[in-house]
């Protein structure tokens, strides 16, 4: 009887292992006529109090497309110390790698800046990376940002090569430091008004690298006369070009409007994955 019992259980185990590796198969299933693959990792910053349903959404959107396949989270400790998990087989599948912090409020960004760079050092000495990509949402995106501005003149580390920013206030965040429709680009693309964060990496911006970044930033406009996503301003997210200035190889915007434009729902939007997959591996 317990032979039997067993024999049933190990048939199931297999049953369902079989059931398991083809639905996972068929969902990265490549598409070598839609998407160009790489070994380059596309790494996902998540935002204030953010965690994984802050990019599982566009994951899972690249991975039923065909164009991309998550292998890794790194998950970076309040100390900043970061533990991988997962698999990676080093080959050409446009590797995803989702950043979880344990501390996902710190608002310090030269902090946060700094646990980018312990992720992409881990990923260069466990890997051998070279290059990187990154999707940033909303806190994620001063994230990297900072990241650029105070390592970004260093050979040595990883070198960013698509960047695509989500939701990102590089010039204030409403009800805090900004409020609705109270700022404006002037004819230069300059904001009128320059929150203490901007004013940093604007200093710092000739450390972001020149030539070598292409720029997708999107952001949301819900229709309601505010001009924004609910927390960030369309300036506050349109200051980013005159940020970069010339830097970048590349720049271009995309404004998504209506209630699904809202500031956390940009992450689950499939208006938004569409252009992220077209832009980081479309061909």
């Amino acid at each position: 009887m317990f032979k039997r019992a067993f024999a049933l259980l190990g048939t199931f185990v297999i049953a369902l292992t079989l059931i398991l590796t083809t639905q996972t198969q068929a969902a990265i299933k490549q598409n070598h006529s839609k998407y160009n693959y790489s070994q380059t990792p596309t790494i996902f910053l998540h935002g204030y109090g953010g965690g994984p349903s802050s990019a599982n959404n566009i994951i899972a959107a690249a991975q039923k497309a065909g164009a991309a396949q998550k292998v890794l989270t790194a998950h970076v400790s309040r100390s900043g110390h970061v533990t991988l998990s997962g698999k990676w087989q080093t080959g050409k599948v446009n590797p995803l790698v989702q950043v979880l912090f344990a501390n996902n409020r710190e608002s310090n960004y030269n902090n946060d800046a700094r646990w980018v760079k312990n992720v992409l050092t881990t990923l260069q000495k466990r890997y051998h990376i070279t290059k990187f990509n990154v999707v940033a949402h909303s806190m994620g995106n001063l994230a990297l940002m900072y990241y650029e501005v105070n390592y970004g003149k260093q050979r040595s580390l990883p070198q960013l090569q698509k960047q695509v920013d989500l939701a990102g206030h590089f010039d204030g965040i409403l009800g805090m430091d900004d409020k609705a429709n109270r700022n404006h680009l002037l004819a230069n693309g300059k904001p009128q008004h320059l929150n203490s964060s901007y004013r940093y990496m604007l200093k710092h911006r000739n450390n972001y690298p020149t030539n070598q970044v292409d720029v997708m930033n999107i952001y949301g406009n819900l229709g309601d006369g505010s001009n924004s996503d609910g927390s960030v301003s369309n300036v506050s997210a349109q200051s980013l070009k005159y940020l970069l200035g010339n830097k970048p190889k590349s720049y271009v915007e995309h404004m998504i409007k209506g209630s699904n434009a809202q500031h956390s729902k940009l992450h689950d939007n499939d208006e938004v994955n569409r252009y992220i997959i077209q832009f980081l591996w479309g061909k």
